[in-house]
């Protein structure tokens, strides 16, 4: 009988000490998530002192990117082509981090950040914008896309905060109040050699997969292919097409631990530097 007490007691103070451990570092991961909120948003603060994001006017250098369908007279296209350029001046960032490549703006949501790239899809996921270790990350450009030249799909990642910092806050573009509002349908980037003006066509959460996140394509019919698929994901109906000689621009992060929230859009204004 002794010894299935002490037995017992042995159990229960294994589980104790389990449950002890299991506290412990959870409270661990608590503190350091709360930290590295605090360190981002003094980075964050830090950045848009640097910099100043300035409309611009159009000039005759601008490009309206031609669709080759035809677009209805009601359809919004035709306010947002009228839409400002965004500029920003990249001489601060760039001696804060010289894997600076743009600055990217997307209306209805907290995103209005510099994005960077460096060789892999993996060191902004655990570093801030000034490269110290950081669980938030910064927003980053997909190592494969070259910014000058733009490929068909530009695809650009952040974590998904929960605080709504970093793409923390793209799960609104799910929200009826974001949808309804058609002046949220645009994203702006700045970069080294352009400015751009893209029209959201697809939004939506899914299981994590990887197959929207080609940045080019064998031929025109494959590329066409992959852009349907796209729009039918979409939980909106944007009523916008896309064509074979459309470029596209992909924002993605975490919806969950087992999803992603995607939004893309299409070029459809530019000017060069």
């Amino acid at each position: 009988m002794k010894r299935k007490i002490k037995f017992k007691n042995l159990i229960l103070f294994i589980i104790t000490l389990i449950l002890l451990f299991t506290l412990a570092f959870s409270a661990y991961k608590i503190i350091i998530w709360f930290i590295d909120n605090d360190k981002t948003d003094k980075q964050i603060e830090k950045v848009k002192e640097l910099v100043e994001v300035e409309e611009v006017e159009d000039t005759s250098e601008v490009e309206i990117i031609e669709n080759t369908e035809e677009v209805d007279e009601f359809n919004p296209y035709w306010d947002y082509i009228d839409m400002k350029l965004i500029n920003v001046d990249f001489n601060n960032l760039l001696k804060e981090n010289s894997d600076t490549v743009g600055w990217l703006q997307v209306n209805g949501t907290k995103i209005n950040y510099p994005f960077v790239q460096t060789g892999d899809n993996t060191y902004y996921l655990t570093h801030s914008f000034n490269k110290r270790k950081n669980s938030s990350g910064w927003v980053f450009l997909d190592y494969r896309n070259n910014i000058k030249e733009l490929d068909k799909n530009t695809i650009i990642y952040a974590h998904g905060r929960v605080n709504g910092t970093m793409f923390g806050s793209l799960k609104k573009t799910l929200d009826n109040s974001w949808l309804n509002n058609t002046d949220n349908h645009v994203v702006k980037l700045s970069t080294l050699h352009e400015n751009t003006l893209w029209q959201v066509f697809s939004v939506y959460h899914i299981p994590t997969t990887n197959d929207y996140i080609s940045v080019s394509f064998d031929s025109d019919d494959s590329f066409t292919k992959f852009a349907d698929m796209l729009i039918k994901r979409s939980v909106y109906n944007f009523n916008t097409t896309v064509s074979s000689s459309d470029k596209i621009l992909t924002l993605s992060t975490c919806y969950n631990d087992q999803e992603k929230m995607v939004l893309h859009a299409k070029l459809i204004k530019r000017e060069e530097r």
